[in-house]
């Protein structure tokens, strides 16, 4: 297992290659998920640089999907990034080995990095229950640092909702996002952020502040029927592209996730705000 440290440069993680994970649809490229399904409900892919919500309740697949999503990206050859908050990468990769889709030598060639956010906090003496503003920009800084040094073009962070318990106020919350998103759309770095909702929620963020400022939300969650419980996925927003806005089963095998239309003739959305 190869995970980042503050400082020490990975072989072949340095030098820039061309992003074979991309395609160009109208004025946007597009980061092309690899997800069976979704870059057809997405016209093509995510538009690159964009900050995507992927939210839900409990069980409802969002760290399956984000892992999918990197994983992707390292198999085409881009530098992807994925941030723990709440448990270590050495359990995260314990549960995601059974998947056909993974390979433990994207890991050991530096295309697929973890890190876990409290080790990165400690180094940075971030350890407190409220950071200041200052902080923030520390934090942000930070990151910033660590995706130029390994010219990182996915990333995740997983969840965006346990960063936001340490910041507090809904003010914090906009500064952080609204500036992390700026430094990873300067370095077309196309990211998913993911947030924890209950099942009940009417929003899709804990805060509510979240789902304003991302560029796109993908709505994960539960249905049940006919007896069966099943995962079902939605795209809320997207900007910068068209998008179907129709609600798809999404089901997690062996092979990946994958997406069947629960609703025929799914609208049209243009990607607005």
């Amino acid at each position: 297992m190869m995970l980042y440290h503050t400082g020490l440069a990975m072989d072949g993680a340095q030098k820039e290659k061309p992003d074979k994970g991309v395609r160009k649809y109208g004025d946007r490229e597009r980061c092309v998920t690899g997800v069976e399904g979704l870059d057809a409900i997405l016209d093509g892919g995510i538009p690159r640089g964009n900050t995507v919500l992927i939210t839900g309740s409990c069980g409802t697949g969002k760290t399956t999907l984000s892992l999918e999503f990197l994983v992707h990206g390292a198999v085409q050859d881009e530098n992807c990034l994925f941030i723990s908050v709440t448990e270590t990468a050495a359990k995260l990769l314990a549960n995601i080995v059974p998947y056909e889709f993974f390979s433990e030598a994207l890991i050991d060639r530096g295309k697929l990095v973890f890190i876990d956010m409290p080790v990165l906090y400690e180094r940075l003496g971030l350890q407190k229950s409220e950071l200041t503003f200052e902080e923030i920009d520390t934090l942000v800084g930070a990151l910033e640092d660590i995706v130029k040094e390994l010219t990182v073009k996915r990333l995740v962070i997983d969840s965006i909702t346990s960063v936001c318990f340490q910041l507090k106020t809904e003010e914090k919350i906009r500064d952080f996002i609204l500036k992390l998103g700026k430094v990873l759309s300067e370095r077309s770095c196309t990211s998913l952020l993911v947030s924890e909702i209950l099942p009940a929620e009417a929003r899709y963020s804990t805060y509510g502040v979240e789902e304003a400022i991302a560029d796109g939300i993908i709505l994960l969650g539960n249905m049940e029927r006919r007896g069966d419980l099943l995962r079902t996925l939605q795209v809320v927003k997207m900007r910068g592209t068209m998008h179907s806005r129709a609600k798809y089963v999404l089901d997690l095998t062996q092979c990946g996730v994958l997406l069947v239309p629960l609703l025929k003739g799914g609208s049209i959305s243009a990607g607005g705000g």
